[in-house]
């Protein structure tokens, strides 16, 4: 570890002590620290503004369902933040879970960095995390009457509606899914003898 990811591991635990969960882990260069979603904007604000860290650039906000990641026990939808200092040259990840699987919540980060407000109506787009405090929060990439959200790893990999332009309505029209399902092995397996003569 270099000294100045030592020294930023260091700070985090001076400045943010208790509100941790864990110790800082690098990984790929980068610190990556865990807070409890009711710490969360605490802990943002003085990423932001304390003086060993000057996080002025949220660059990058993901939702994330935890549900299958390897053997993972714990909440299911996580919120992972990308900063960067610009003034000290470093970056962190800071990563907070919904405490409700059938509902989460976490947080809107807009008051703290503007920039933030895409990010987080994708996240809840995608993921239905839902951002308590955003002044705008409604879909961003799917429709309005789209069902459900699509990066859920429970979510149909062929969806629940499907739409289509109707020429003697004259309007887009939707529908239940009607994919029929496929053989997805190649016939070479799916046939033993295919190919030899």
């Amino acid at each position: 570890m270099s000294a100045k990811l030592e020294r930023l591991c260091q700070n985090l635990q001076q400045v943010l002590g208790g509100r941790l969960l864990g110790e800082p882990v690098l990984a790929r260069g980068e610190v990556t620290v865990e807070v409890a979603v009711g710490d969360y904007l605490d802990v943002a604000r003085r990423l932001r503004d304390h003086e060993h860290f000057h996080f002025d650039q949220l660059i990058d906000l993901c939702g994330v369902d935890y549900s299958e990641y390897n053997g993972r026990t714990g909440p299911r939808y996580g919120v992972v933040s990308h900063l960067n200092s610009v003034a000290l040259n470093q970056q962190l990840r800071l990563r907070t879970f919904a405490a409700d699987e059938e509902f989460p919540v976490v947080p809107s980060l807009v008051d703290i960095w503007n920039g933030v407000n895409w990010f987080e109506r994708e996240a809840f787009d995608l993921y239905g995390v839902h951002f308590d405090g955003h002044p705008d929060l409604r879909r961003i990439l799917t429709d309005y009457g789209f069902v459900g959200h699509p990066f859920r790893k429970d979510f149909p990999v062929s969806g629940y509606v499907e739409m289509r332009y109707d020429p003697e309505q004259r309007r887009v029209i939707y529908e239940p899914v009607s994919i029929e399902p496929r053989e997805v092995t190649p016939r070479i397996v799916r046939e033993g003898g295919y190919g030899r003569g």
